[in-house]
């Protein structure tokens, strides 16, 4: 029945409604070098330079806490680029044949 009945329901205009959708911040992690007493001191200095971007400066600081402390935090990032990026440079040491190792740890 067309033009003589009511209508039932409500037609809202939603374009003014604002929506708030909840954001979490990415939890970030650092990648952490580890000592050992094979991998020579300039070839810890190349991986930090070659996949971080570090310069001499820099790398040697890194390379040197982790000689002097057992552990140097490179840098931090989300999950997968942490991740990514110790995995890297694990192969790459491997290929060079040498135990280093890049880990990660989440950022409290």
């Amino acid at each position: 029945m067309a033009g003589s009945g009511s209508f039932d329901f409500e037609i809202k205009d939603r374009s003014k409604e604002k929506t708030r959708e909840a954001t979490k911040t990415p939890s970030f992690y650092v990648v952490v070098v580890h000592n050992d007493p094979v991998t020579p001191r300039s070839f810890v200095v190349e991986v930090l330079k070659k996949y971080f971007n570090k310069r001499d400066t820099e790398a040697t600081r890194i390379m040197l806490l982790a000689h002097n402390y057992g552990i140097g935090v490179v840098e931090k990032y989300t999950r997968d680029i942490a991740e990514t990026k110790a995995r890297q440079c694990n192969q790459y040491a491997r290929t060079a044949g040498y135990p280093l190792l890049f880990s990660t740890e989440r950022e409290d």
